[in-house]
């Protein structure tokens, strides 16, 4: 979700890359306090919590972003989000991948017509579903 941060993200699987994403989120969440992501971020303060008590809550890219934002060492989240789907899509050309191949390399679990507009933020994503991509992607590259 963040360049350079997850350099071997096509060696684990979405779930452990899944929970790596949250685990940052978790560590942004703690250094700035539960009060101001709550009110600096979409999510409320139950979704904030159980993230914080590892209960894995659907996180959309864009809100994800938000959280990782606050960290004043970090770009806004419009740019951390737009930088997330970079990844996937410079992802998709080195590996020379279509939607087509994603989709059933991912076991259909999204269409292709829902993961192109998901990669081109036309779509919500949520970060499970952008760590089953980014997964997928990263291991054909390597």
């Amino acid at each position: 979700m963040i360049r350079g941060e997850f350099e071997d993200a096509g060696e684990q699987s979405p779930e452990t890359l899944r929970r790596a994403y949250e685990t940052r989120l978790s560590e942004t969440v703690e250094s700035v306090g539960v009060d101001r992501a709550v009110d600096e971020t979409p999510l409320n303060r139950d979704r904030i919590t159980a993230l914080l008590d590892g209960a894995s809550p659907d996180i959309e890219l864009t809100e994800a972003a938000a959280i990782l934002a606050l960290d004043e060492d970090r770009p806004h989240a419009d740019t951390i989000a737009a930088d997330a789907r970079d990844i996937l899509l410079m992802g998709m050309t080195t590996a020379v991948l279509d939607v087509e191949t994603l989709a059933s390399g991912i076991d259909g679990q999204l269409e292709p017509k829902e993961i192109q507009q998901k990669v081109e933020g036309r779509f919500p994503m949520t970060v499970a579903e952008y760590a089953l991509l980014h997964q997928f992607i990263a291991q054909r590259e390597g």
